[in-house]
């Protein structure tokens, strides 16, 4: 098989955007996109962590992950308190947790139907590969 780096590139890319718009079309179904269940996740993951740390964690910028903070806020699945400073700790709710359930379902199945054609040794294989890539730098 021969290949470049730049194919290579591009069809990690297209798995990406793949899985990505898959994952949003389903969570759509149960009322959350994609965007606003990994900011749940993150949430939930990391509670009591300032914006800026969630920014980061959900790859957005500090005014992005604010506004979409604030849409969370006005549909009841996360509270905000204030911190240390001018930091805003963020807090998951009742509601909160039962939607990124429901999201954690849905990326199961739709993760499991991605990768149904890798065996279990290949899933592995293919995860250290790419934490040795996260691992290269640059």
């Amino acid at each position: 098989m021969t290949f470049d780096l730049l194919t290579l590139g591009r069809t990690l890319k297209q798995v990406q955007y793949k899985h990505h718009r898959v994952l949003d079309t389903r969570l759509n179904e149960i009322g959350i996109s994609l965007t606003q269940w990994d900011a749940l996740r993150a949430i939930g993951s990391q509670p009591d962590s300032s914006a800026h740390a969630l920014a980061q964690a959900t790859f957005q910028t500090d005014q992005a992950f604010s506004t979409l903070a604030g849409r969370l806020l006005q549909r009841g699945w996360i509270q905000r308190t204030a911190g240390p400073g001018r930091a805003i700790r963020h807090r998951l709710t009742a509601s909160g947790r039962t939607i990124l359930s429901k999201g954690h379902a849905v990326a199961s199945e739709t993760l499991s139907e991605s990768f149904v054609s890798l065996s279990h040794a290949d899933r592995g294989q293919l995860q250290g590969l790419l934490e040795r890539i996260l691992e290269g730098g640059s």
